[in-house]
């Protein structure tokens, strides 16, 4: 066996970067007294009626694998709940899989659709694992950068001056890691038509769907003519406080999911049977302890925009998620900079802008998924930093 180890890796594997997010997570994970904005997961604990679901069918010994695409009672619970909060209509038989967290299932479209070189537009800032996944399928990713001045939506036309003869998909997150940008019902419509025109796939990240403030949630499969041509992306992670089961689905028309599940059966063959059982729980019997969280988070929300506003860090209001991307540029230092320049003088830890595409620089992410008392406590640090850079710009 040749010394060179690197001889015998994947090039492509070699070529991407470690997520952005996962470094300054670990680095705060080694400090004492940090108050992490980094990583985006719920501090509330998954709801007790959820556990106690997947506890009960542990002790009746239901251990066993399912269905590939998961258990025919969650995916009819999936549809139904797809219908009755979204307006979208799929067949729990051929349209759905459960998968193993919302990334697999974004993992499963890209190998499903993209033959090698193939184009698909990632509207950036976007959240790392897009790109590498594009990559790792054989695709190439093209980035279409937005901007602070139309509150970091895509617009029609930038979506129209990025596509070339290659490219074969694009992929949109709303509401938006790490802008916490959602399009309107109407905008998706513009950008449908954009889409349509150049017979695109989309790909539809929609698992901060049920983390709406201003507006009403629409899912891009409901816009006219985007059903057929939709990869629905969604999941229990964000809405339902349950990040650690890793529990995801897609839904499609059946003709895409028939090879997704190909895929699927000689990689993965089924999402955990127990906590399969705890997710049809969460879609018959927690909604309003999803309607609690999602106003304990507009409320963070609002603090922690009207905060950083105050100190000196534009932000624009985000609409959904949990999520604030403010501007740094005030203080002089790049993305990376004031990540770790703050982390060590005041123990706060956020997110470089520049982790989620080039556009994110002068950016940084904070998470607001966080009690009340940390983010006032991580904002008044905050502010603590921001005058002290001030200083030094003064001398």
């Amino acid at each position: 066996m040749k010394n060179e180890y690197s001889s015998y890796l994947s090039q492509t594997a070699k070529e991407i970067q470690p997520s952005g997010i996962r470094k300054f997570f670990d680095l705060a994970a080694s400090m004492e007294g940090v108050i992490s904005l980094g990583v985006g997961e719920p501090d509330f604990v998954t709801p007790w009626n959820i556990r106690e679901a997947t506890i009960l069918s542990l002790e009746q010994g239901i251990t066993s694998y399912t269905a590939n695409p998961g258990l025919l009672e969650l995916r009819q619970e999936i549809c139904k709940y797809l219908k009755n909060r979204f307006s979208v209509q799929y067949n729990p038989k051929n349209q759905v899989i459960v998968t193993v967290g919302a990334s697999q299932a974004i993992d499963l479209a890209f190998r499903a659709i993209l033959n090698q070189g193939e184009e698909v537009l990632i509207v950036e800032p976007a959240f790392v694992a897009y790109g590498p996944l594009v990559s790792l399928a054989g695709g190439k990713p093209v980035p279409v950068s937005t901007s602070p001045e139309n509150g970091f939506k895509v617009t029609p036309e930038q979506i129209e001056a990025a596509i070339t003869e290659k490219t074969k998909a694009i992929l949109i997150c709303s509401p938006n890691n790490p802008t916490g940008t959602m399009l309107t019902k109407d905008e998706l419509a513009e950008l449908a038509k954009v889409i349509q025109k150049h017979d695109l796939i989309l790909i539809s990240d929609e698992i901060y769907a049920e983390l709406s403030y201003d507006e009403t949630f629409t899912s891009f499969a409901a816009i006219d003519g985007m059903y057929e041509r939709t990869i629905l992306i969604n999941g229990f992670s964000k809405g339902f406080a349950m990040t650690g089961w890793r529990l995801g689905y897609l839904a499609a028309p059946a003709e895409f999911v028939s090879v997704m599940l190909k895929i699927y059966q000689y990689t993965t063959m089924c999402a955990p049977h127990m906590l399969q059982i705890g997710a049809i729980e969460a879609l018959r019997n927690t909604f309003n302890e999803v309607e609690e969280m999602r106003k304990s988070y507009q409320r963070r929300r609002n603090y922690i925009v009207q905060s950083l506003n105050e100190i000196g860090l534009d932000c624009h209001t985000p609409g959904g998620a949990f999520y604030v991307f403010p501007s740094i540029r005030s203080t002089g230092l790049s993305s990376e900079e004031f990540a770790e320049e703050l982390l060590k003088a005041e123990k706060v830890a956020v997110v470089p802008g520049n982790a989620f595409g080039e556009s994110g620089e002068g950016y940084v992410r904070c998470s607001y998924a966080t009690s009340m008392a940390q983010l006032q406590e991580a904002l008044k640090r905050m502010q603590r930093f921001v005058e002290s850079r001030k200083m030094v710009l003064q001398k």
